[in-house]
């Protein structure tokens, strides 16, 4: 039983006429008849009681068409659904962001989209990079915004800009020139996202560095926001690794001194879609904004490593 066969079926039915039938989907009269008759010598049950002015359902014209109608109107949800979709009329968007979001000038994010589609339910994801990165692999997501490295396969990675990690410590000896890996054990090392540990993409270059020059890296504590971090910092119980934009925040305290690493280390964020999937007209929207939001908020041109077009953050 085909769906043209239970569209022709449906229409007989509830507009008495195979004629009328035909008319409104476009089709013959013998074509909507002979679909019809299609059901009928497939389970050798009559649907219509044929010879009078009107059609007449049967038993077994009576019994399968609720279930006609409930298959039509799912199609028909489907195709409204789709194009809700298409227009910004309706549908989910899943985008990954960043986890301190607020940092990187994305707190906005969701106010822009939903003043533009308000009728598109908006689903903001923050999460470590390697969750963003299974959840698009997986579908869960349709993309996201991380920080590199993360495992790429099975994804389309656009690197978008690279901003410096610097060495944070609330003893401005220790921030006086730029740091050295060997003499980070010198004081407490604290570490932020402690649930992905040296699994993060800051802790890990770290930890790189740290292991071509021999050095073994204990954090004393481990907690798992890098707000936490900085608290613990400023009350003088060790020191850790903070991205710039943290430390450009109006509420970063002023006891905390920073400095580079001597040999730099970067969060590169990047764009991450699945590979050989396009994104729907929504998510693309959201996409384009977030990179926008992103870029707006380098210090200098070199950060910036996208060359791609970049929408107006009014878009």
């Amino acid at each position: 039983m085909t769906v043209t066969q239970l569209q022709a079926f449906y229409y007989a039915a509830t507009l008495e006429s195979f004629t009328a039938a035909a008319d409104y989907l476009g089709m013959t009269q013998p074509t909507v008849s002979e679909l019809v008759r299609k059901i009928e010598s497939t389970y050798g049950l009559p649907l219509f009681v044929r010879g009078g002015r009107r059609l007449v359902p049967t038993t077994a014209g009576r019994t399968l068409l609720p279930w006609a109608k409930r298959l039509l109107d799912g199609m028909l949800g489907a195709e409204t659904a789709m194009n809700a979709l298409l227009t910004g009329e309706g549908g989910t968007v899943s985008f990954g962001i960043l986890r301190n979001a607020g940092y990187y000038g994305l707190s906005g994010l969701a106010a822009v989209f939903c003043r533009a589609h308000p009728n598109v339910h908006l689903r903001l994801v923050g999460q470590n990079s390697f969750e963003v990165a299974d959840a698009v692999r997986d579908g869960e997501l349709e993309g996201g915004l991380l920080c590199l490295p993360v495992p790429s396969d099975g994804l389309e990675i656009v690197p978008l800009m690279r901003q410096q990690i610097v060495w944070a410590s609330s003893k401005p000896e220790r921030c006086a020139k730029p740091m050295r890996v060997e003499d980070i054990p010198k004081e407490p090392l604290i570490l932020y996202d402690a649930h992905h540990g040296w699994h993060d993409p800051s802790r890990r270059q770290l930890a790189q560095q740290a292991q071509m020059r021999g050095v073994t890296l204990e954090p004393i504590i481990e907690i798992e926001t890098v707000g936490a971090a900085v608290d613990l910092v400023a009350h003088g119980l060790g020191d850790t690794i903070l991205p710039r934009a943290v430390t450009m925040d109006k509420d970063f305290p002023t006891s905390i001194h920073t400095t580079a690493f001597e040999k730099p280390i970067y969060d590169t964020f990047a764009l991450v879609t699945r590979k050989g999937w396009e994104l729907s007209p929504m998510a693309g929207y959201i996409a384009d904004l977030a990179v926008s939001m992103l870029l707006s908020t380098a210090v200098t041109r070199d950060e910036i490593l996208y060359d791609g077009p970049v929408k107006p953050l009014a878009a």
